[in-house]
């Protein structure tokens, strides 16, 4: 396929749609290569509209590793609207990248980052409109190797008929080991055509190849086992683990977007991975063991980022940002810094027991004091236990009532419903947390115009985690619970005008569960409603539970399973999983004690300040936690 711009075509359909700012292309720290001088040519995709897109870090990461490589080179795409879409359907303007313009069908590789499975529809709506074959069996050497990576990755069943291979972990070394395996096959002429590279991927170890892996099934539904079904393909694929942060500096030019996006904001990834073992989280399992960063480290990539981009606030990110080790001094050095210049900082939202109020004015020290940010995530202490999410009521409120009397004016309060042992009693018991929350800021601040939101979503069992073998709870129970809460906090006269209430509805969850635990035959229900006009299903407005509905109604019953098979029922120890034969490290006999140990409302420490729990991380991966303090100070950056 050719690889000339479709600018030209693209042009003169955006003065038709909404935003074509988003189209356009030409970032500040965007890259264009020459196409003839790379070998091997990688599109990059976040499944997503161009604001949810573009700010993401392991898409950027990926770019900027990619393009620094002589003889490679990478450009993005996102998700086109639908008014778009129909427009490009009309005139024959293929799937593009915002960087050149050029047909996403002429790359090499199209790599998308799923980070939640609710993007599944975006890719076939991409594929199709790139002139690439839905299923990965049609396909041939000419067309891109379509991988995908991210977090839904770990469990990548689901979509593995439309996907030619997945990669577990992190990307920036697989993403360079990948195009050497490439650039080796194509120098050669293409030896055994398409089939021959993904065998030369696939006995690596560490990339997934579905097709040749066979899923047998038992009477009832059940897996019976997941087999290769050709020799030299591993039993089991490994995710990847970058080990030293430090060597990996990337972004070191983080794209500044044309349109605005959800975070208007520089970011560094302070560290990676998380051990404080919440149940609930996928995101802490698969991404064993914590990885700092080192504080010298960071503050050379916040100083380059800042210049090469001009943003005015900077995130930390992690899963716990407040419990780096060093993370005193390094809000308090570039706080200082950049006192002059007005940089703020922000946190992602922070752990009760990590939070302290000198931590805080360092971070708003700069930038605006907007409200803070604490995830109980379970209404009651026994919920707490059952979730492993180590924070007493009192923790809660005497932080609530600190940051008040610091003349904070706002908190918000995350939570999930529909957690595993969970009564009504449990979720009701978040409106007197709030309740006691605004009264004892009234009384720390003197203030009656202190206000505390509560944010509500439903939870949903994922892959990896403890609660792999949970059910979950029905959309209509979810809707049930969350209503008594609402007319809860509505009720209290003396209160309630000062509590903000939001909440999503059960159904997205109920969606979110059958494609997070879903094996092959799922795909027939997303290939259906994405034919049934399925676009964009984490937005609100695009989202339709009833056309997910009808779309399994109409294919799972071929299988003998339908939705609650999938979601609201709970597994016993010896069900195969269909994510079991990718190995994220995590010992299965542990996550199935850790499981027990929920049920029996028991709580289990932090390994980075404990004794080893035997997770199996660290000696599976060849791995090991990695936390300071290094004794360093913010130099050589100095105090402007």
């Amino acid at each position: 396929m050719s690889a000339e711009s479709v600018f030209p075509q693209l042009e003169a359909l955006l003065p038709h749609v909404q935003k074509p700012i988003q189209y356009v292309g030409g970032e500040l720290n965007s890259t264009v290569k020459d196409w003839d001088s790379c070998d091997v040519r990688w599109s990059l995709m976040y499944p997503d509209a161009y604001e949810v897109g573009l700010p993401n870090q392991g898409v950027m990461i990926l770019y900027e590793v990619l393009n620094e490589r002589e003889g490679v080179l990478a450009e993005r795409t996102y998700s086109v609207w639908p008014d778009l879409e129909a427009l490009m359907r009309e005139h024959h303007v293929p799937q593009f990248t915002v960087d050149a313009h050029r047909p996403v069908g002429a790359f090499d590789v199209l790599g998308v980052s799923f980070s939640t499975e609710l993007g599944y529809t975006n890719l076939l709506t991409a594929l199709d409109l790139a002139g690439i074959p839905m299923l990965s069996k049609d396909r041939t050497e000419d067309h891109p190797i379509v991988l995908a990576g991210g977090h839904a990755a770990f469990n990548p069943e689901p979509v593995a008929d439309f996907l030619d291979c997945a990669v577990v972990g992190d990307g920036e070394q697989a993403v360079l080991e990948i195009t050497e395996i490439i650039r080796a096959w194509k120098a050669e002429d293409r030896p055994g055509g398409r089939d021959e590279l993904l065998f030369r991927l696939a006995r690596t170890g560490s990339v997934y190849v579905p097709k040749f892996y066979d899923v047998e099934y038992l009477a009832d539904g059940r897996i019976s086992r997941v087999v290769p079904n050709r020799s030299g393909v591993p039993w089991r694929v490994s995710k990847h683990t970058v080990m030293d942060l430090d060597e990996w500096p990337y972004p070191k030019q983080p794209l500044v977007p044309l349109a605005e996006t959800v975070h208007e904001r520089m970011s560094v990834e302070i560290f990676r991975g998380c051990t404080r073992g919440c149940r609930f989280c996928q995101a802490g399992m698969i991404t064993r063991p914590v990885r700092e960063r080192s504080i010298t480290g960071i503050g050379d990539m916040v100083d380059k980022g800042l210049k090469a981009t001009g943003f005015e606030e900077v995130g930390l990110l992690s899963l716990s940002s407040a419990d780096h080790t060093e993370i005193g001094d390094l809000a308090k050095g570039l706080a200082d810094r950049y006192e002059e210049d007005k940089i703020g900082l922000s946190l992602p939202s922070t752990r009760v027991d990590a939070f302290n109020v000198d931590l805080a004015n360092e971070l708003t020290r700069n930038g605006r004091r907007s409200g803070l940010t604490f995830a109980p995530e379970g209404g009651s202490e026994r919920m707490r236990k059952v979730i492993n999410k180590m924070v007493s009521e009192e923790d809660l409120i005497r932080t609530v009532s600190t940051a008040y009397g610091n003349g904070w004016r706002q908190v918000k309060l995350y939570f999930m419903c529909g957690l595993p042992t969970e009564t009504d009693e449990d979720v009701l018991q978040i409106g007197d947390m709030a309740v006691k929350v605004i009264a004892e800021g009234r009384k720390a601040s003197g203030q009656n115009d202190i206000r505390c939101t509560v944010s509500i979503g439903g939870f949903v069992p994922k892959p990896h985690t403890p609660f792999q073998w949970a059910p979950q709870l029905s959309a209509e129970e979810t809707d049930a619970r969350l209503e008594k809460l609402r007319d809860k906090i509505r009720g209290d006269k003396k209160y309630g005008r000062s509590i903000g209430f939001r909440y999503h509805d059960g159904k997205p969850g109920i969606v979110e569960g059958l494609l997070s635990r879903g094996d092959r035959r799922v795909g027939s229900v997303i290939r259906a409603v994405y034919e049934g006009g399925g676009r964009f299903d984490g937005w609100r407005e695009h989202f339709s539970y009833d056309r997910w509905m009808k779309a399994a109604e109409e294919t799972l019953p071929d299988f003998g399973v339908d939705v609650a098979w999938y979601t609201t029922r709970e597994r016993e120890y010896e069900e195969v999983l269909p994510w079991d034969h990718l190995d994220s490290g995590l010992d299965k006999d542990w996550l199935w004690e850790d499981w027990q140990d929920s049920l029996d409302e028991t709580e289990v420490e932090d390994c980075r300040w404990t004794p080893c729990f035997d997770c199996g991380v660290c000696p599976q991966m060849d791995t090991e936690i990695q936390i300071g303090p290094t004794g360093k100070k913010l130099l050589p950056l100095s105090v402007k």
